[in-house]
């Protein structure tokens, strides 16, 4: 009788007992667990076969300006219209939609942890679901429009609002823990590592607070108050944080402990809209308004590669098995060898390619502006 791998026997009985788990290669938040936008547990698709990738299923969602995650086998997004949708990931099938009181828009992209997903609204709210059935467990309202993306880290939710503040909930019960005033509003995903909540503000930015006090650690100015460090939010990697700046056209790389300037670079004559920098095989991949993706050596900024796309790109790059996947304006979704910015696949879609891609258990997830969730895979 042949032997059945330990990590198969893990699974199944993680299966068994729980009836929903998270697999260690799912993309549950929009920076993944590793706050660098990058799928190191991804085997399946690649450099060599990334060109084979087809349509798998597609489901309309209406319009979105939402990016998917994925737990626990369901696809998790929103809509513009206040709804949040749960699709099974293996055959598109839609499971349960949520729909908010208020009906405002779900610019976020939602995280999952423990079973609950959790988004805000355009109105305010901030909200936490169970997970298998789209129940609401609590909710909280802010002082403005929730456009922040939630991370959840060691049961703590972390997000952003338009009144400026950044908020720290109890995951479980929606308690209050603390918040922290900056001199903007608050529109980008926090990412948090080693103790440390780090994200832009409308203000010009870039603010490092204790994670479990709101305490501040250090702030640094990138400039500016016409899309300075809001929308696009950070990343870490190997004690650096990494984002960029709208107004200056840069990407800064700045000491996770301190602040303090390490390096930057110029991202040609255009801004950097929405799209957050991912981190891998040392390198930064970042979008930019400019039409570009670009790679930069993350130790010193210099300039590895560009590709360019004729349009914005606005969706933040997602890493995976050695290919880079990123959307622009110009209606379709690509991925490049991250190695060389060499084009290896496109796909066209139905409208702008704004929101971000994620890859997880062999396959890739996006929405488009125009209302359709899509999962590629290979045969």
């Amino acid at each position: 009788m042949k032997a059945i791998p330990i990590r198969i026997l893990i699974v199944c009985g993680c299966l068994l007992q729980v009836a929903w788990c998270q697999q260690p290669d799912a993309w549950a938040q929009f920076h993944r667990n590793n706050m660098r936008r990058y799928n190191p547990f991804e085997s399946v698709i690649g450099v060599n076969n990334v060109a084979n990738l087809h349509l798998k299923w597609s489901v309309p969602i209406g319009a979105s300006s939402s990016s998917p995650v994925v737990a626990g086998g369901v696809v998790y997004t929103g809509n513009q219209n206040g709804v949040l949708y749960a699709v099974q990931a293996s055959s598109g099938t839609v499971m349960w939609r949520f729909r908010t009181g208020s009906g405002g828009q779900n610019n976020t992209s939602p995280a999952v942890a423990n079973r609950v997903v959790y988004f805000g609204s355009i109105y305010g709210v901030v909200y936490a679901l169970n997970a298998t059935n789209g129940v609401k467990l609590w909710s909280y309202q802010t002082g403005g429009p929730v456009n922040s993306v939630p991370t959840v880290v060691n049961g703590i939710v972390y997000i952003g609002s338009n009144d400026g503040k950044m908020y720290a909930f109890d995951a479980s019960s929606g308690a209050l823990l603390w918040s922290y005033s900056t001199g903007g509003e608050v529109t980008c995903a926090p990412a948090v590592e080693k103790g440390t909540v780090y994200f832009g503000s409308y203000d010009g930015d870039v603010y490092a607070l204790n994670a479990n006090t709101g305490a501040l650690v250090w702030s640094y100015y990138v400039g500016g108050t016409y899309d300075p460090a809001q929308t696009a939010s950070p990343a870490i990697a190997d004690g650096v944080v990494y984002v960029g700046a709208g107004d200056t056209e840069k990407v800064y790389a700045l000491n996770a402990d301190t602040g303090a300037y390490i390096w930057s670079q110029d991202i040609g004559a255009g801004y950097i809209p929405a799209s957050s920098p991912a981190v891998a095989y040392g390198a930064v991949y970042i979008g930019s308004g400019d039409g570009n993706l670009y790679a930069f050596n993350a130790k010193t900024g210099a300039t590895l590669w560009i590709y360019g796309t004729g349009n914005a790109v606005k969706a933040s790059p997602a890493v995976a098995n050695g290919v880079v996947y990123a959307g622009s304006n110009n209606w379709y979704y690509f991925a490049c060898d991250a190695k060389s910015g060499a084009l290896l696949w496109t796909q066209g879609v139905n409208y702008s390619a704004q929101p971000s891609a994620v890859i997880a258990n062999g396959v890739v997830y996006f929405d488009d502006n125009g209302g359709t969730l899509y999962a590629f895979g290979l045969d």
